[in-house]
C-alpha cells in the first residue's frame, strides 16, 4: 500500500519492517511511517495477526502476518518481499530486520548439548553474533547497500518479561529483575527514535555495530 503524500524526507521508498507488531518493531514502524514520502510502500511483517492488522489500519500500511520461525512464514514473508521488489519505480529499499525471540533460555549450554555471554542465553547470543558477523561481510560484499547492527538497549517489551520471569539462570534473573525494579529499562519509541537518527544522519560505517548507549 502506497505511503500517505505528505513531504517525508525519504520518497520512493520501499520500507519492510518485521516484527513490527508490538515492542520496538511497532515503535519504530510509527515513527517511519511519517518520514515516507510520496511514492513510498511501507509493509508490515509479524506473526501477531490482530495486533499487526490494528497497526496497519492505523498507519495505512500493507501487513503480511508470518512467523519468521516457521518455513509457512518464510514462504509468506518471501512472496510478499518478491512481489514489492517487482515494482521498479523504488528508488530505495529499507529493511528493519527486527523480528526474533529469545529461544529457549530456561537451560544451560550443557543442557543444549562475541556479544557478550549471558548464563543460559547461548542460542539467542550465538544467534546474535552470527547476525553481525554476517552483515559485516555482507558490507564488504555488497559495498553499493548500507548495512547497520543496533542494539537497542534493554527494552521495556514483553521479551525482557520473558527473560526476568523465565531465564534458566537465577543471577541474570535476578539481574534484569532488578533492571525493571530499579527503573532501567529503556521505553521502545525513545529507542526507535535513536534509530531513526542514525538513518537520517547516515553517517555510520557500512556493517558497523552501534547500540543504544553510543549515540
Amino acid at each position: 500500500m502506497r505511503a500517505g503524500g505528505g513531504p517525508g524526507p525519504w520518497a520512493g521508498t520501499a520500507c519492510v519492517v518485521t516484527g513490527a507488531s508490538r515492542g520496538f518493531g511497532r515503535s519504530l514502524a510509527r515513527l517511519l511511517a511519517p518520514q515516507l514520502g510520496p511514492g513510498s510502500v511501507l509493509l508490515l511483517l509479524a506473526r501477531s495477526e490482530d495486533a499487526l492488522g490494528e497497526l496497519a489500519s492505523e498507519l495505512r500500511s500493507g501487513c503480511v502476518p508470518a512467523d519468521l520461525g516457521s518455513e509457512e512464514g518464510m514462504r509468506r514473508a518471501s512472496a510478499a518481499l518478491r512481489e514489492l521488489l517487482q515494482d521498479s519505480s523504488f528508488g530505495r529499499l529499507l529493511l528493519i530486520n527486527n523480528a526474533g525471540s529469545l529461544g529457549d533460555i530456561s537451560k544451560s549450554f550443557q543442557d543444549l548439548s562475541d556479544l557478550e555471554p549471558f548464563p543460559s542465553w547461548a542460542l539467542y547470543c550465538a544467534a546474535k553474533a552470527a547476525r553481525d558477523m554476517m552483515f559485516r561481510v555482507l558490507a564488504v560484499e555488497e559495498p553499493g547497500l548500507r548495512v547497520l547492527s543496533y542494539a537497542p538497549g534493554p527494552l521495556d517489551t514483553d521479551m525482557q518479561l520473558l527473560a526476568r520471569t523465565r531465564t534458566g539462570d537465577l543471577g541474570m534473573r535476578q539481574k534484569f529483575q532488578r533492571m525493571q525494579e530499579q527503573g532501567q529499562l529503556i521505553n521502545s519509541s525513545v529507542s526507535a527514535q535513536k534509530l531513526l537518527q542514525l538513518l537520517q544522519e547516515d553517517s555510520f560505517p557500512s556493517g558497523a555495530h552501534v547500540d543504544f548507549y553510543d549515540i
